[in-house]
């Protein structure tokens, strides 16, 4: 080995210096890695996998917007569905109490406690169509056309849920708000009207039904899509810990060794003493 017979310049210190450094600064970015698990933490990391990975980011909280949207679309439209489907009960209840008043050998006062049991069965159709809403809206009361759900990150694409108005007097239910019977006739005419609006509601439903679905099918769709942007992240800036715990083992000895090849570095000058002894 060749002595360093300068005391002021000492070249081997110089490199064992710099190779220190280089490990302490790998030491650094390891660790690093390992407190947040991540190998592209910041844009200095990498900066071209950062820039996708926050795109892909604002994506994935894009999806969690739709997401809700569509929550709120599918909870909104099976308040509806329920409502109508008690609607569609009632219809049918109705129905046979103005056909068993239809019957002419029926005396007025079993007629009269009939037409009492519809009125009632009546006005709680109106009283279920009024409270069939979800966060302020209401598909079957008519105050609004639509519910309109989000379906993709930038919200360009939409789902449509039409609302089907089951008011009474309206184009579903056309049983009129005050309708009632005292007579064979009038019973029997509204037989009829209530077969029509049974129909009426019934279709409603199944159109409600399948946009129900649709919102279902989606949010499905959109949940994997934002699970598998979820996992494209982790892919392009995870860390893997196992490597980086043997990559740390490595440089802590590293770092030891170059410790001692710097101390070794340093004392050589002090060979020069033996020269003037």
């Amino acid at each position: 080995m060749a002595i360093n017979n300068s005391i002021n310049t000492n070249a081997g210190a110089m490199i064992a210096l710099q190779n220190l450094t280089k490990t302490n600064q790998e030491l650094t970015v390891t660790q690093s890695r390992i407190n947040t698990g991540l190998k592209v933490a910041s844009a200095k990391d990498n900066g071209g996998v950062f820039a996708i990975a926050q795109n892909m980011r604002a994506e994935v909280q894009g999806y969690g917007v739709v997401q809700q949207s569509l929550d709120r679309g599918r909870s909104t439209t099976e308040v509806g569905l329920a409502a109508g489907e008690a609607i569609s009960d009632l219809l049918v209840q109705m129905k046979e109490k103005a056909l068993a008043a239809s019957d002419a050998s029926l005396d007025t006062a079993s007629r009269t406690a009939l037409n009492e049991d519809f009125k009632a069965l009546r006005d709680q159709i109106g009283t279920i169509v009024a409270n069939a809403d979800f966060n302020g809206v209401n598909l079957i009361d008519g105050s609004v056309a639509s519910f309109v759900a989000l379906a993709n990150a930038d919200g360009s694409n939409t789902i449509t849920v039409s609302s089907e108005n089951m008011s009474l007097s309206g184009s579903v239910v056309t049983l009129a708000a005050t309708a009632s019977f005292s007579t064979q006739t009038e019973a029997a005419a509204l037989v009829s009207q209530i077969t029509t609006s049974l129909d009426n509601v019934n279709q409603s439903l199944a159109r409600l039904g399948t946009r129900s679905k649709a919102l279902e099918i989606h949010e499905a769709f959109v949940t994997k899509l934002s699970d598998a942007l979820e996992a494209g992240i982790g892919n392009l800036v995870d860390a893997d810990l196992a490597k980086e715990s043997a990559k740390l083992q490595s440089l802590q000895v590293k770092q030891q060794l170059g410790v001692q090849a710097l101390a070794i570095a340093n004392s050589s000058p002090q060979l020069i003493t033996q020269f003037f002894q």
